[in-house]
């Protein structure tokens, strides 16, 4: 399935390489045209969803569908959901923490803070380089989104080690780069497993405790875990499916360390608007990171057709009609989710949609109509 923040770019990739003009008005936000965006559910795509608008434009917030298929239970407004590559953006909070404690070095190499991580043939790649997934790095090629594959394996345990043998590796070979460090932006999961093994590294703890001390705890965020191992999503929730041959197929729990460091977290709407509005406030980061997360590379997009790069140090610059918002999205089979924020914070918004269909082409419907009312366009 493609990513929302593909879906969101291929719009607007003229605006994404254009030079930075006056933000334009936003479209007044339409409390009718949010409902109508989640309306109709469950249908073929999704068994639910839920929307949360906040910020001086207005707020409204509403579900819709069920949460259990079985039972008919409506899906928990405040209910907590796999949050996928949303991982990145708290991990690359931690790294930039980690920077203004003088731990990490934006410019210093992966090679010199984690000598056995990467093979001996590829080039220097630098921390800056993973935040901005620039480096070049191959990724792993297995599509762990496809139904047989993940109801096979859903419950492995995998270590990061594996991982990176996976991405670098097959029948003792190198996998060359993609391309040289710094030359293009390439968007996956490589780059920020990476990264938790350089935090761990330099902290000599799990990665995840460097989120839960600089962001979790500061922040009192109460439905946000790292967790590891553990297999199912703690407090009230909506359940994941995947619809096969008119039957659901229970998917909720899976243990998420093949995700890692880039998309195995687990949060809710009112924790990731309030990590949202703490990061680009600059509440978590110093002026100079703050920064940073708005801070795009200038390099063209791999395979991108001439697109611009979108993606700064841990937000992306995601573009609907007039509205240029900041953000993240992220899925995992079941679930389908953004958050992203105007950069003054005046809308914000945050939503998960319980997909039927892992690994399709095309991002559910819903999921397009609520992008575009929050926009103000539907």
């Amino acid at each position: 399935m493609k990513t929302i923040t593909a879906l969101l770019t291929a719009a607007a990739l003229t605006l994404g390489a254009a030079p930075a003009a006056a933000a334009a008005e936003e479209p007044p936000l339409d409390p009718a045209k949010l409902a109508a965006a989640i309306a109709d559910l469950p249908n073929d795509e999704a068994s639910g969803a839920l929307l949360q608008v906040r910020g001086a434009d207005g707020c409204w917030q509403g579900t819709s569908g069920v949460g259990n298929v079985r039972t008919g239970q409506r899906v928990p407004q405040n209910g907590r959901f796999r949050i996928g590559s949303m991982t990145k953006t708290f991990v690359a909070t931690a790294a930039l923490q980690l920077v203004v404690r003088g731990d990490l070095e934006l410019d210093r190499t992966v090679q010199s803070y984690a000598p056995d991580l990467l093979p001996a043939e590829y080039p220097p790649i630098t921390i800056d380089h993973l935040l901005t997934y620039t480096s070049g790095l191959p990724g792993i090629r297995i599509d762990h989104k496809d139904p047989v594959w993940f109801l096979e394996h859903r419950f492995d345990t995998w270590t990061p080690r594996q991982l990176f043998d996976l991405a670098f590796y097959q029948d003792g070979n190198v996998f060359p780069m993609m391309f040289d460090p710094g030359e293009q932006q390439r968007y996956g999961n490589i780059d920020y497993l990476v990264l938790g093994a350089v935090i761990e590294k330099v902290t000599g703890r799990p990665y995840g405790d460097a989120i839960r001390d600089g962001i979790i705890k500061p922040l009192r965020l109460s439905a946000t875990t790292v967790p590891g191992t553990d297999t199912k999503i703690h407090g009230p929730h909506a359940r994941g499916y995947e619809e096969q041959n008119g039957s659901f197929v229970d998917i909720t729990e899976a243990n998420p360390t093949y995700q890692w460091s880039a998309a195995e977290m687990i949060s809710n709407a009112p924790d990731l608007d309030r990590f949202l509005v703490a990061l680009m406030s600059g509440r978590l980061l110093p002026p100079a990171q703050t920064a940073l997360l708005f801070e795009v590379p200038d390099v063209p997009l791999y395979n991108g057709k001439g697109a611009r790069a979108y993606l700064g140090h841990g937000l992306a610059r995601l573009a609907v009609g007039d509205v240029v918002f900041w953000g993240k999205t992220g899925d995992r089979p079941g679930y389908n989710n953004g958050m992203a924020a105007t950069k003054d914070l005046t809308r914000r918004a945050v939503f998960s949609v319980n997909t039927l269909h892992m690994g399709g082409a095309e991002q559910p419907a819903v999921t397009q109509k609520i992008v575009a009312a929050v926009a103000g366009l539907a």
